[in-house]
């Protein structure tokens, strides 16, 4: 425990995109110049939704892994989809990402920043990642809008396609980094999707949902999270729920 610090602390888990910040869609575009390079197939992430709905395929990548959206993207063209392929393209859609971030109009959701400052100044209070891209994609990202130094360690979609498998990931990593177990109530799981929920649930941590990306605050609020915020922009808020 830091020095200063009277109480056990609070393990508060980030998710990305819709979260944090947005990209201006600059992972979609990315995703989609992979598909056209590699196989020449053109029509980008058509046929799965993004915004909470599903197709004909019974699809929705909100709030999934990388590595599961290009599962289903190799998938839905009958092309291989093994490690070895998705690998391939995940690596040259970082090098799409690296391109497109600076070309869009992205940035941060209104009161984050306040927030992570505030997080990393508190002894109470520890900062990760747990988030469905993958590592080198979440860390593009984050340097970008200034705001990857406030998160040691997380997990990613590196360490498994399935989202509810992230957070024992996570926790490993924090008692790793921190020399402390963090117990499932003292957990608190942020995103912006019912699988961000989920996610938390699955290892009985508390969810913290914020309407910042595909979802409402009715949809959160329906899904079962603990806490549903319409945005972030008020920090006093947030903190009084970890109090």
């Amino acid at each position: 425990m830091k020095a200063g610090s009277t109480r056990p602390r609070k393990l508060l888990l980030w998710d990305i995109d819709g979260t944090l910040l947005h990209t201006g869609k600059a992972g979609e575009t990315a995703l989609g110049h992979a598909m056209e390079k590699l196989h020449g197939i053109s029509k980008g992430l058509q046929g799965l939704e993004i915004a909470g709905r599903t197709d004909k395929w019974g699809l929705e990548i909100a709030g999934r892994t990388d590595k599961w959206i290009v599962e289903q993207l190799l998938a839905r063209e009958g092309l291989p989809s093994g490690e070895r392929e998705i690998a391939r393209f995940l690596d040259f859609y970082v090098e799409r990402l690296a391109e497109e971030l600076p070309r869009r109009q992205g940035g941060l959701h209104p009161g984050v920043l306040g927030i992570l400052e505030e997080a990393h100044r508190r002894p109470d209070l520890v900062q990760g990642l747990l988030t469905g891209n993958i590592e080198k994609g979440a860390r593009l990202k984050l340097s970008r809008y200034g705001v990857n130094h406030f998160f040691e360690f997380g997990a990613f979609a590196d360490d498994s396609p399935i989202r509810n498998e992230l957070g024992p990931h996570a926790k490993r990593r924090a008692r790793d980094r921190h020399g402390e177990e963090f117990s499932s109530e003292r957990i608190y799981i942020i995103g912006d999707t019912p699988h961000d929920v989920a996610c938390a649930r699955a290892i009985g941590a508390k969810a913290v949902a914020v309407a910042t990306g595909s979802f409402s605050v009715e949809q959160l609020r329906s899904c079962g999270a603990d806490a549903v915020f319409t945005d972030l922009a008020h920090p006093k808020e947030f903190f009084l729920l970890l109090d």
